[in-house]
């Protein structure tokens, strides 16, 4: 009963939200693909096994938890956008 309509300005906001929080897991995932692949593709060039594949995961780990930590300011802003456009609506 308390949900608002997705045509509302807060149905809105929850939809965006959510489409960022997966836009951004996505991202985080495939950086820690691609950079695991490129250090599997170092370890069969320079035949250095398992070390091109751990320094891939580790630069892919961390683009992860760097995309998440700025995805999560991004959605905090939209949150706050949100309360302050709420508080004053009730003011109205």
């Amino acid at each position: 009963m308390s949900q608002a309509p997705e045509n509302s300005e807060a149905g809105r906001r929850r939809s965006k939200q959510q489409g960022l929080a997966y836009q951004g897991a996505f991202e985080a995932v495939v950086a820690i693909l691609i950079a695991a692949g490129i250090g599997i593709w170092i370890d069969g060039r320079y035949d250095t096994s398992p070390y091109g594949l751990l320094g891939g995961l580790v630069v892919g780990f961390g683009s992860f938890v760097l995309r998440l930590i700025r995805l999560g300011g991004r959605l905090r802003e939209l949150d706050e956008d949100g309360h302050k456009d709420g508080m004053e609506d009730e003011k109205r």
